[in-house]
């Protein structure tokens, strides 16, 4: 899916009627910033001089907070206690229109918080409050009872936000899988401990790298580890298997496997990423995108928040600013010498996709040209575009031509959806770099004949077809000019 699919589809994430419900170990993450000036007298240990605190949605909150300022409904499940903390943790998931209708109160456990205390950006300490111990049955009857509530409202997608402290126990998570199955429902899980047989027929779990080397009794350096997470996919009966491994990307596990590269420019704290990840995958579900489309956009929306400090929620206007620095830098990159091109080809014939390649002058661009081309790629599934250089243009053309520069051109065709790459070329026709590509078909307009296409009985030896493209009656560069000169 082209960055261009992905923003107008962010851009209608808003419009979607149903809601999701995110179910899980919801928490507070507090922060106390300061600055580090000198060492206690009292112990070897840093004095942190506090200049502000800022309380945060942590956990299964956090996964919430995404959701719902990616503008999706969201209804959330979770426990918290009867303490201050869970006043402040109900307000902030109000405040971000999460509906908390079915957060349960426990007089028997606090809510779970975590304090950070950082100097400068460098966290110094973590102080955790929590008591992860199992469910009482009366904690277990209120929370069956908020599900088969949520699940009655038939959600589009149930995220299970596991952080182990006590809320998605074995048959919890099995209960609400058979709930979910039964209504149609798709099952997300970001996991926790080593055995995940409770997940046993979600949809999709979203481990990172340690998390998944664990689950499959392996090292992180394993270079099986992949085969061996795939292994845990046909085991547990998923449609796929997530893997986010920081740095190095994500690894998408179904039919096949994928890896999409990181996207940050710059990390300051992985906090909270991986319930971007599932989140923002979550929302791209709902609208209908692929498991690896979605990932596309989850990937680049972890590449947004890891260049923040702490747990912090992306939000629509953020995740569009970035599709739309994605897809420029992506235009920009269809751009290429014929090094480049080779390695673009050799990875699109390995994944057997079907090449066209056209070339020409496209000298002031017109609807005749983006019709051509809009044509010329539905014959296969990539297109390129062989540009002439001025200097040829001049020679086909005559001295008054192009009118436009040829790095210019190459950069507004590189801008079109149907193009996925444009390289320059300056010999008199295109044939050695035809015969460098090899593409599956030669696209020409109709006014020539099958006979007159340059490489076409090259293309033609290696198995390869011509196809003569009707062109736009009245539609010319030549034409413009003519109009512009009268």
């Amino acid at each position: 899916m082209t960055q261009q699919k992905l923003l107008d589809t962010v851009k209608h994430f808003g419009n979607f009627t149903q809601h999701a419900l995110v179910i899980g170990d919801v928490m507070l993450d507090r922060y106390l910033m300061g600055e580090v000036n000198r060492i206690s007298p009292e112990a070897p240990v840093p004095v942190v001089l506090i200049k502000s605190q800022q309380d945060r949605a942590g956990g299964a909150a956090n996964v919430a907070a995404n959701l719902s300022l990616l503008g999706i409904n969201t209804h959330v499940i979770g426990c918290v206690g009867t303490d201050i903390e869970a006043d402040i943790l109900l307000n902030l998931m109000a405040s971000t229109n999460i509906n908390v209708e079915h957060v349960i109160r426990s007089k028997q456990r606090p809510t779970v918080a975590k304090t950070r205390i950082l100097g400068g950006h460098q966290q110094m300490m973590r102080l955790d409050q929590e008591d992860n111990t199992t469910f009482s049955p009366d904690e277990n009857a209120q929370l069956l009872n908020a599900i088969n509530a949520e699940i009655a409202r038939k959600p589009a997608v149930v995220i299970l936000s596991d952080y182990a402290k006590g809320l998605l126990s074995a048959d919890i998570c099995q209960q609400l899988i058979s709930q979910c199955h039964a209504h149609g429902i798709t099952v997300l899980v970001d996991p926790k401990g080593h055995d995940y047989s409770k997940y046993q027929g979600a949809t999709a779990l979203t481990p990172n790298k340690k998390e998944t080397a664990e689950a499959c009794g392996t090292s992180i350096h394993d270079a099986s580890l992949i085969e061996k997470a795939t292994a845990l996919k046909n085991t547990l009966n998923l449609d796929f298997l997530v893997v986010t491994r920081g740095e190095e990307g994500i690894s998408l596990i179904d039919a096949d496997s994928h890896l999409l590269p990181a996207t940050a420019k710059q990390v300051f704290d992985v906090s909270g990423a991986g319930d971007t990840v599932i989140a923002t995958l979550a929302a791209g579900l709902i609208h209908a995108l692929s498991p690896l489309e979605a990932l596309q956009l989850a990937n680049i929306a972890a590449g947004v928040v890891v260049g923040k400090v702490g747990t912090v929620p992306i939000n629509r206007d953020e995740l569009i600013e970035a599709l739309a620095s994605e897809q420029s830098s992506e235009q920009a990159h269809k751009v290429c010498d014929l090094a480049q091109l080779i390695q673009k080809v050799e990875t699109w014939k390995k994944a057997a996709q079907k090449i066209v390649f056209t070339n020409g002058c496209f000298d002031l661009l017109h609807a005749g040209h983006v019709t051509y081309l809009e044509a010329a790629k539905k014959r296969g599934d990539k297109l390129i575009l062989g540009l002439n250089t001025d200097r040829s243009v001049s020679a086909l053309k005559g001295p008054t031509r192009p009118v436009v520069h040829e790095n210019d051109r190459a950069r507004v065709l590189a801008a079109l959806e149907s193009v996925d790459a444009v390289i320059l070329f300056d010999e008199d026709t295109p044939l050695n770099l035809i015969n460098a590509v090899k593409p599956h078909v030669i696209a020409k307009g109709s006014d020539y004949t099958a006979d007159q296409v340059v490489g076409g009985k090259e293309v033609e030896s290696w198995g390869g077809e011509i196809a003569l493209i009707d062109l736009v009656a009245g539609r010319s560069t030549s034409n413009i000019i003519k109009k512009l000169e009268s």
